[in-house]
C-alpha cells in the first residue's frame, strides 16, 4: 500500500454541496478561517515538536503556503465586500477527532500528524466539489488551484509519520481514524462550512 492509496469512507453529500454553493459568501468566510487554523496548526507542531528536526522545514513551507491561500481568500472576500469572522468559531469537526488521539506523548504526535492528514485529504475532496459545481469561472479556477495543493497536504502530513513510526503501524492507525471521521461527518449539522 502506497501513501495516496489511503481514501476517506465516506464522500460529502450533494446536499452539502447545495448548501455551500447556495451560501457562499458564508462559506468563503469559514474557508479564511480554516486557512488561519491550518497555518497555525503546521506551526503549532514546530512548537510542540521542536526536536522533530526532519519534518520542521515541511511544515514551515506548509505552514506559509496555508498563510497565502489565507491571503488569496481574504482578497475574494475583499472583492466580494465581505470582513472576517470577528473570532474563528470553535470547529466541532476537528475537535471530535482530536478526542480519539492517543494519550501517551509518542503515539498523540503520530496521531495528530495522521488526523492532519486526513483533515486535508477532506478539504481536498470538499473544495474539489466546490470548483466542479461553482458557476463562477474564476472561483472555480482558484477552487482547483486549492484543492490541487490541499492533496499534496494529506499526503505531506503522512509521510512526515513514516519518519518515525513503522509504516504499518501508520497506515493501519490511518484506517482506524478515517472510520471515526467518517461517522463524525455524518453527524455533523449541515452548514456553509468546510466542515
Amino acid at each position: 500500500m502506497q501513501v495516496s492509496d489511503l481514501k476517506l469512507k465516506v464522500d460529502s453529500s450533494q446536499e452539502w454541496v447545495n448548501c455551500v454553493i447556495s451560501n457562499f459568501d458564508e462559506f468563503l468566510k469559514d474557508h479564511a478561517d480554516c486557512e488561519r487554523k491550518a497555518s497555525s496548526m503546521a506551526m503549532s507542531f514546530v512548537a510542540k515538536y521542536p526536536d522533530r528536526t526532519e519534518i520542521i522545514p515541511e511544515l514551515i513551507h506548509t505552514g506559509i503556503e496555508e498563510l497565502e491561500h489565507f491571503r488569496l481568500v481574504y482578497k475574494i472576500m475583499e472583492e466580494r465586500g465581505l470582513t472576517l469572522n470577528h473570532s474563528i468559531p470553535e470547529d466541532l469537526y476537528v475537535k471530535q477527532l482530536l478526542k480519539h488521539c492517543h494519550s501517551d506523548r509518542e503515539k498523540r504526535f503520530r496521531d495528530r500528524l495522521i488526523i492532519a492528514s486526513i483533515v486535508e485529504n477532506r478539504g481536498f475532496e470538499r473544495f474539489k466539489l466546490v470548483s466542479e459545481n461553482i458557476q463562477d469561472e474564476e472561483l472555480a479556477k482558484f477552487y482547483h488551484m486549492i484543492y490541487v495543493s490541499e492533496a499534496k497536504h494529506g499526503h505531506i502530513f503522512v509521510e512526515m509519520a513514516l519518519n518515525y513510526f513503522d509504516r504499518d503501524e501508520v497506515f493501519q492507525r490511518w484506517e482506524e481514524l478515517a472510520i471515526i471521521e467518517a461517522e463524525i461527518l455524518n453527524g455533523l449539522e449541515l452548514k456553509p462550512a468546510l466542515h
